[in-house]
Order: C-alpha cells, then structure tokens, then sequence
C-alpha cells in the first residue's frame, strides 16, 4: 500500500528527470559539433591535428581565425552571402505574408491545389533548372550578382514562406480584425495594426527559415555566379586544397552568423511557445 501510494508522488519528478534529460542531449547533439569546429578553427594546425582531443581549450588563440578572415575573397564572399540573405528574407516575408495571409482568411476555387501547387515548386531539382536558368539570368542581366541569387534563394524559401504564415494567420481570430473594422479601421489599418503584431513570432521565425536558406544554399550559388560568390560558394571552391585549420575556420564563419542572427530575434521564437524573454 506503501508503495503504490508513492509511486504517484514520484511520477512528477521522473519526468522532469526525463525532461532536463532529454533537453540536455538536444543541447549536447546541436553545441558539441560547434564547439569542435571551434576548436579546430581557433586551435591552429596543431589544435586540428591534436590527438585525444581535450575537453577543455588549450592553445587557443583567435589569430588563426583572424589570419582566414584576411584570406582574398573571404571578406567580399561574406558580404555577398549577407545581401543575397538579406534579399531572400525580404522578399520571402513580403511575398510569403500576404499570400499565407489569402490562403487562411479567404476561400476560392481550387485552395487545396494551389497548397499543392506551391509546394510542388520544390519537386523540381536545381540540377536541371541549372542550364536555363544561367541563361536566362545572363539575358537579364542578373548572372554573376548578388541580386540573382537572392532572387533564386527567395524561389526556395517562398513555398514554405507562404505556408507556415498561413498557419501563423490561422491563429489569429478573426473575430479581433472584425472588432477593427467595427472601430474604424479598414482592412490593411486592421492587418497592420491587429494581425501583424499577433503573427509576429510566427512571421521572424519565417525569416529565420528564409535567412538559413540562402546562408547555407551552394548550389544554385555556384552555378550562378563566378566573382560575386557567396560565402558557401567560395568555401567549396577554395577550401578543398587548403589546410585543415583553414577549413574548420571556414565552418565556424558559415556558424556564427546563423547563430548570431537566431539570438538576436530570440525573443520572437520563444514567444511562439509562450515563453516570455527579456
């Protein structure tokens, strides 16, 4: 009797055990791989080559870090990968809003297909769409820029772009806009001033999914450009004959502003599961 009456009053406390567990392996799986690539980019050759590796930082130093970022091309590749992100996040919020936003508040013949149809924008591989897209890209005058890879980056993220803001509006009772048009406000006023503050974590998390898109894009970003890589690009073009610490060093700079960018929206993100961060 004893026993049966405790096992319920333990119950609370294995599963926090489970909870925390499980939380602590999440961050290990996604935070050990970082950490090693720091490690490797900051530890120079002789941090790369070490062997057993140490769990604690010896040797480290920023200057072998400091000496790629100083590398040709690596500067001017970190932009590009910047503007070509910075494009797709734009165009995939302003684009994806409004249509997330048709799709949850209005019916019309054929919805259904049309989710459909826009997921099926991705069944097609970039690997075929290569040749005619270099040539239409160089009729335009978009080859070779950093304003044409935004441009196919923002084709890849719009589908999904499109479809979680859908889900995001959804969210959103209707009946607050309704109140909105009743106190004056027309349908945008209602939309800007109502609808958009409520999705707004829904809407930086689209940005966050589009940002890592085009950051970690490279095929359509080697294929379209020459001078003008991105970061990705250049790293897959140089890195293959360049030493170990170089590459891992390249690993960290394609890291850092993904998680950097991820931090400073956090707030939004969390908020999506109703955690409050100051």
């Amino acid at each position: 009797m004893s026993a049966a009456s405790a096992t319920p009053a333990n119950f609370p406390s294995s599963r926090r055990w489970l909870v925390w567990s499980g939380i602590a392996a999440l961050c290990a799986w996604v935070l050990v791989p970082i950490y090693l690539v720091a490690l490797g980019a900051l530890g120079g050759r002789q941090g790369v080559y070490q062997w057993p590796k140490t769990g604690l930082p010896t040797g480290i130093s920023i200057e072998p870090f400091l000496l790629f970022l100083r590398s040709e091309g690596v500067t001017q590749s970190f932009l590009n990968s910047l503007g070509a992100a910075g494009i797709t996040v734009v165009l995939s919020i302003a684009l994806g809003a409004p249509a997330g936003y048709a799709l949850a508040r209005y019916s019309f013949v054929g919805k259904d297909s049309y989710r459909l149809l826009v997921l099926l924008t991705r069944a097609f591989p970039l690997a075929i769409l290569a040749l005619p897209l270099t040539v239409s890209f160089i009729r335009l005058g978009l080859y070779d820029t950093v304003y044409g890879v935004g441009l196919i980056h923002t084709v890849l993220a719009l589908p999904f772009a499109a479809l979680v803001t859908q889900g995001i509006f959804l969210g959103v009772p209707r009946e607050l806009e309704e109140a909105a048009w009743i106190f004056g406000c027309s349908r945008v006023q209602a939309f800007f001033k109502v609808v958009v503050p409520l999705a707004m974590p829904g809407i930086v998390a689209t940005a966050v999914f589009a940002f890592v898109i085009s950051w970690n894009e490279v095929f359509a970003a080697s294929v379209l450009t020459v001078r003008n890589r991105t970061l990705t690009a250049y790293l897959l073009t140089v890195l293959s004959e360049s030493p170990m610490h170089f590459r891992f060093a390249g690993g960290l700079l394609l890291i850092l502003p993904s998680v950097v960018f991820i931090f400073a929206v956090r707030r939004y993100l969390f908020a999506i599961w109703g955690i409050s961060s100051k």
